[in-house]
C-alpha cells in the first residue's frame, strides 16, 4: 500500500472515529476551520453513504453493525497490526490469558483480508495438519478472518489442553477449503539445532525460536567455536517468528563490532537509533543467514542488519514484512483501537513492515509439500536455500 494511500485511508479512518464519539465533540477536535479540508469532506461523503444505505438498501440495515464493518476495513487496510475492536472483541482481548494457554503452534497475520499463516513450529499440531507459510486460513471455527480483527486471529487458537480448533484452509491447487481440526497442547520451546558441514568448517545454527535465553546460547556456542577448525557460520532463520525486537538485534550485535543496527520511528513517536556495541561483537568469522517467507518480526531484524552493513549474505525468499509497536486506544463506548505508533526500519532505511527483508541472493523454495517435522527441520533434504547458503561459504575464505 503507497504511503498517500495509507494517509488517506488513516485520515478517514480518524475522522470517523470522531464522529463516532459524538458530532460536537469530534468537530471541536477536528476544528472549525476542517469544513474547508479534504478530511472534513470525507465525513461528509461517509455521511452520505449511510443514508444512502438508510433510504434505499434493499432492506432496513442495522446502522451500527455497517460503522463496525467500515471501522474493522478501515483498521485492517493499514496495516497487519492494527485493528478495531468492537466493545464485545475488546472485552475478550483485554480478558485473554497471560500466560499457560495451550496452542496450535502457528502464528497468523492479515494479509489482503483474510489469514495469512507465517510459520508453523516444528512438531507442532500445525505442522503434523500440514500448514505452511503462505497458507490461507478463511475460517476459524466458522467465523471468517475476513471479519475478525487481527488482534483476535492467533488469540482464537489458543485455549485449554485437549481443546480442538478447526480452521479451513486454502490448499494450493483445490478450488475448496480443507477443514482441519487441530487439537491445542501445551507446547515447549523448541531446542536449537547446530551440525556441522565439511568436516566441521562450517558450523549450521537453527535458533527455530528466539527469546533472550535462546541468543545467549547462540553466543556460547560461537565463542566455543575459537581454537577449533570450525571457521565459517550458516545462520538459518527461516520460520522464526518469536522473539522481541530486543533479541534480533542483539543476534546481530553478536556479529557486528560497529554500525547502525536499525531505527525506530512514528509520526509522533521520538526515532531511535541502535547501534552495535562493540562489546558483544563476538566473532568475525564469514556468515551466511537464510531467510524465507516465515522469517518475521525479530529474525528480520537481524537479517536486514546483517544485510545492511554488508556481514553476511542472505540467502532464500523475501521475508514477511512485520516489526512494529502498537497502542491500544480505548473508545467510551467500550471498543478500542490497536494503532501502529511506530515501525522498524533497516540500517538503510526500509521499513521492515513495507519492505521487509529482501535477500541478496534470492532461491525459491521449491519445496512446498516439505515436512516441518523436527527431523526435516534439523536436517533439511533436497533444500535449494540450504544448498545455496553452503555453496556460498564454500566459496569464502575463512
Amino acid at each position: 500500500m503507497n504511503s498517500l494511500f495509507r494517509r488517506f485511508v488513516f485520515g478517514f479512518s480518524l475522522c470517523l472515529l470522531l464522529v463516532l464519539l459524538g458530532g460536537e465533540y469530534g468537530l471541536r477536535v477536528l476544528g472549525a476551520d476542517s469544513g474547508k479540508d479534504g478530511a472534513y469532506r470525507q465525513i461528509e461523503v461517509y455521511s452520505e453513504v449511510l443514508r444512502k444505505i438508510q433510504t434505499d438498501y434493499v432492506t432496513v440495515p442495522s446502522i451500527p453493525d455497517v460503522t463496525s464493518g467500515a471501522l474493522h476495513g478501515l483498521l485492517d487496510s493499514l496495516d497487519s497490526g492494527s485493528s478495531y475492536l468492537s466493545p464485545a472483541e475488546y472485552k475478550i482481548y483485554s480478558e485473554r490469558p497471560t500466560g499457560g494457554s495451550a496452542q496450535v503452534g502457528m502464528m497468523l497475520a492479515k494479509r489482503f483480508g483474510y489469514a495469512t499463516v507465517v510459520s508453523a513450529q516444528p512438531d507442532s499440531p500445525a505442522a503434523k495438519g500440514n500448514f505452511k507459510d503462505g497458507d490461507v486460513v478463511i475460517a476459524i471455527d466458522g467465523h471468517s478472518t475476513r471479519e475478525l480483527p487481527a488482534a483476535l486471529l492467533n488469540l482464537m487458537l489458543e485455549g485449554k489442553s485437549g481443546t480442538e480448533v478447526t480452521l479451513s484452509v486454502i490448499r494450493p491447487g483445490k478450488s475448496d477449503p480443507d477443514k482441519v481440526p487441530l487439537t491445542r497442547v501445551d507446547l515447549q520451546t523448541p531446542n536449537m539445532f547446530v551440525q556441522q558441514y565439511d568436516s566441521g568448517a562450517i558450523v549450521y545454527m537453527k535458533p527455530v525460536a528466539l527469546s533472550a535465553a535462546r541468543v545467549d546460547a547462540m553466543a556460547a556456542r560461537i565463542k566455543a567455536m575459537q581454537g577449533t577448525s570450525e571457521k565459517k557460520i550458516l545462520l538459518d532463520l527461516r520460520d522464526v517468528t518469536s522473539g522481541t525486537p530486543a533479541d534480533g538485534l542483539r543476534l546481530a550485535n553478536l556479529f557486528l563490532a560497529k554500525g547502525t543496527l536499525a531505527t525506530l520511528s512514528g509520526q509522533h513517536f521520538a526515532t531511535q537509533t541502535f547501534t552495535a556495541d562493540p562489546k558483544l561483537d563476538l566473532t568475525n568469522v564469514p556468515l551466511t543467514v537464510l531467510v524465507n517467507r516465515g522469517t518475521a518480526g525479530a529474525a528480520e531484524l537481524a537479517a536486514a542488519a546483517l544485510e545492511d552493513n554488508k556481514r553476511a549474505d542472505i540467502v532464500g525468499e523475501r521475508t514477511f514484512g512485520d516489526e512494529s509497536v502498537q497502542k491500544t486506544l480505548p473508545l467510551p463506548d467500550g471498543a478500542a483501537v490497536i494503532l501502529t505508533i511506530a515501525e522498524y526500519a533497516s540500517p538503510s532505511g526500509k521499513k521492515i513492515m513495507q519492505d521487509a527483508v529482501t535477500p541478496t541472493v534470492t532461491v525459491d523454495d521449491g519445496s512446498d509439500a516439505q515436512s516441518l517435522d523436527s527431523q526435516a527441520a534439523s536436517a533439511p533434504k533436497g533444500d535449494p536455500i540450504l544448498d545455496k547458503g553452503l555453496a556460498l561459504l564454500r566459496a569464502k575464505s575463512a
